[in-house]
């Protein structure tokens, strides 16, 4: 049993960060446990998204958070909250992030009703949120289904601070921004 426990760990230690795939095998105490095939997995309830629910042997995707070694064995824990989730999406959807050509800058996520992220191009022919956005919007549609109809808006980054408040603030029209360097805030 240790062995197999310790070839669970091992398997799933590198998956950090990843998108898996599972079945919600049951809920305890509003958590849910995710099988993954070869091991089981733990969605927290502070890891899930507010008014999203799911019921026994319903497929979920879900980012690996983290993998704790404990001593009944390992916990992975699982979280379809974070912004890395947003942002690992992405790299599915899009082939530009994940080959690199676009790079998700920044993302901020109210999860269950809004995210933005701010993306930019190393190269000048690639627009970068059209290539998020794709065709008739397909990818970020694709996202958007995933999130279950959480609002996703993109942005494209921009190195100068106050430029960048006004472009994160969009759709709104900002009229003027003061930049307090020194404690970190913007005032628009």
């Amino acid at each position: 049993r240790g062995a197999e426990r310790q070839n669970v760990f091992d398997e799933y230690k590198d998956r950090k960060g990843e998108i898996v795939h599972g079945t919600v095998r049951r809920i305890e105490k509003g958590n849910l446990i995710v099988d993954l095939g070869r091991a089981e997995a733990i969605l927290p309830r502070k890891e899930q998204v507010p008014r999203e629910m799911f019921r026994v042997n319903e497929r979920i995707r879900a980012y690996v958070q983290d993998v704790l070694k404990e001593s009944k064995g390992p916990q992975i824990v699982l979280s379809r909250a974070c912004t890395e989730f947003l942002a690992k999406l992405f790299e599915q959807e899009v082939p530009e992030i994940y080959e690199g050509i676009v790079r998700i800058e920044a993302a901020a996520r109210e999860p269950g009703a809004r995210s933005k992220i701010a993306v930019v191009s190393k190269d000048s022919d690639v627009d970068p949120v059209g290539a998020c956005v794709g065709m008739r919007g397909s990818r970020v549609q694709a996202v958007v289904q995933e999130l279950r109809g959480e609002k996703v808006d993109i942005v494209p980054f921009s190195a100068e601070p106050a430029e960048f408040v006004m472009r994160a603030l969009s759709p709104a029209k900002v009229k003027e921004v003061q930049l307090d360097a020194e404690r970190g805030v913007a005032l628009v």
